[in-house]
């Protein structure tokens, strides 16, 4: 990314700032009126750029300029205990504007690659890695509606230290220079190589950078009002969502064989005497693992779907019965509130993204996208199909983080689930768990076996694979789930650094206890 445009001395006298500035502000409020009233666009205002170069007085003129009810400025520095015990976006995506407000951020997905870089903290693979999972992040939010705006504010290392000095000789702003300004200022040739490379690699044409020269604050914020306006209003004037690319559907084996109809669903049941001492086993196996001390650096997603009535909710309380309550939590998801209608639609989703150390059990899931959505015609193609690859990226950052992620679809035949409704009708607190829903499904099971088959297909990572489960016989369901979970859990801890170093230590102190 080159700066030379934003080092030529840009100025605006103050007569014409004042005499522009009325008229700017009342565009901005009637902007923000038609985006409340239009109600489906989201306004992602990023602020950064070098020490001193205005970034908290353009939000503050933003804040003067614009309607405060329909604005919030978002201020990030460090993590805190809470946010570095979730994967790194986790704190993005819980501030993310809802449909129809301008959220404004000082610090961004932008700030951490960059500091970390220059403080050699990361390596350039590693911002490179960040730097497309940006991109990514990013094309998603504009794919969900939402208009992404960056602003990159620029000094010369002379005008920054003009800068910094004006700052500190003003008794209103001196606090805000400390020793840590001066001394980002020896690192202003690191900054720039490795900002030029973020903004060139980050710089798409779904959300572009603007660099905009900060040394003088009249220029810097009219510039920034004026770019904001005309991008809003482009915006309401084409609110359709903008798409990228997608792959097509999947089209059917023409074998018609596939990992359902493959399924040996009617095998022979287990016996009661088998399934509770595998069931003590596997229970007490998951005990173990989530207190064992390395499990205090990892957490733990269980994600089910299946069929209906194949039996998740016995599964899930099979699980739940070998877990201190303190330390789970079950998140029952249905259709979405209007809170979470007004968000891209994973944000229900990463709110509930467990801290290390715990679990976290999702009684249907994100797949509902290209399931039940998909199926019954509750999202355009291009959202669906897009799905599958936003999915595949936030299980990415999940494992990226330390999070084991495992996935459930737990599958019963036809005739079986036939049979479970009526039982479920004739038992009276049962009841509750037949609807005239399910019965509507029924009717489309041939169009669900293929939304499923596809699902699999291209979300079964190495990192978050699929495990289908033959649910004709429930003890058997719950069993294969309770050792899949101890088998992945048991694999993540034995493959962290030092594990054989812990494991010994562990054996060590048991030895010498039985001494």
């Amino acid at each position: 990314m080159m700066f030379e445009s934003a080092e030529l001395g840009h100025k605006i006298d103050k007569e014409t700032y004042k005499k522009a500035v009325p008229a700017l502000r009342a565009a901005l409020q009637d902007a923000q009126y038609d985006l409340k009233e239009n109600g489906k666009i989201p306004v992602v205002v990023l602020v950064s750029g070098q020490d001193g170069a205005g970034k908290g007085e353009t939000i503050n003129i933003l804040y003067e300029w614009m309607d405060p009810r329909f604005i919030s400025t978002l201020a990030f520095s460090a993590p805190t205990d809470e946010e570095r015990s979730r994967p790194f976006m986790w704190r993005y995506w819980r501030a993310l504007p809802p449909k129809g407000r301008v959220g404004v951020f000082a610090g961004s997905w932008y700030s951490s690659p960059i500091h970390d870089r220059i403080d050699g903290g990361m390596s350039k693979a590693d911002m490179d890695a960040r730097i497309e999972q940006i991109n990514r992040f990013e094309a998603m939010l504009v794919n969900e509606g939402a208009l992404v705006l960056k602003f990159w504010f620029h000094l010369t290392k002379d005008g920054q230290k003009r800068r910094l000095k004006a700052l500190e000789k003003d008794p209103k702003t001196a606090w805000r220079i400390t020793k840590w300004n001066w001394d980002r200022l020896k690192t202003y040739d690191k900054l720039q190589d490795v900002v030029g490379h973020v903004l060139r690699m980050t710089n798409t044409p779904w959300a572009p950078w603007t660099i905009i020269e900060g040394e003088d604050d009249r220029y810097r914020s009219l510039t920034t009002g004026k770019i904001l306006l005309e991008a809003i209003r482009q915006r309401l004037a084409n609110s359709a969502k903008q798409f990228t690319p997608v792959a097509p559907p999947a089209q059917p084996n023409i074998d018609g064989r596939d990992v359902l109809s493959e399924l040996k669903l009617n095998r022979k049941p287990i016996t009661k005497a088998d399934y509770e001492k595998q069931l003590a086993k596997w229970q007490g196996k998951l005990a173990e693992l989530v207190r064992d001390p390395r499990f205090k650096e990892r957490a733990v997603i269980c994600a089910f779907e299946g069929s209906d009535a194949a039996g998740k909710g016995g599964a899930i309380r099979r699980i739940t019965a070998a877990l201190d309550a303190r330390d789970y939590q079950i998140v029952p998801v249905a259709a979405p509130t209007e809170e979470e209608r007004a968000q891209p639609y994973l944000w229900r989703f990463w709110r509930h993204i467990p801290r290390t150390g715990r679990v976290t059990i999702f009684d249907r899931t994100w797949y509902g996208r290209v399931l039940v959505e998909r199926v019954e015609g509750f999202c355009a193609e291009a959202d669906w199909l897009r799905a599958y690859s936003e999915i595949n990226d936030f299980e990415h950052d999940l494992s990226d983080s330390g999070v084991i992620v495992v996935k459930f679809w737990l599958q019963i035949s036809k005739e079986e689930q036939l049979r479970r409704f009526k039982e479920r009708e004739k038992i009276e607190f049962k009841r509750f768990k037949i609807t005239d829903e399910d019965w509507r499904n029924r009717e489309k099971w041939d169009d669900y076996h293929q939304a499923v088959c596809d699902m699999v297909d291209r979300t079964s990572t190495g990192n978050a694979p699929w495990t289908i489960v033959e649910a004709n016989d429930k003890n058997f369901a719950r069993v294969k789930v309770l050792r899949t979970i101890c088998e992945r859990v048991e694999a993540a801890l034995e493959a962290m650094p030092g594990a054989e170093g812990v494991a010994a230590a562990e054996k060590s102190g048991k030895k010498k206890k039985k001494g």
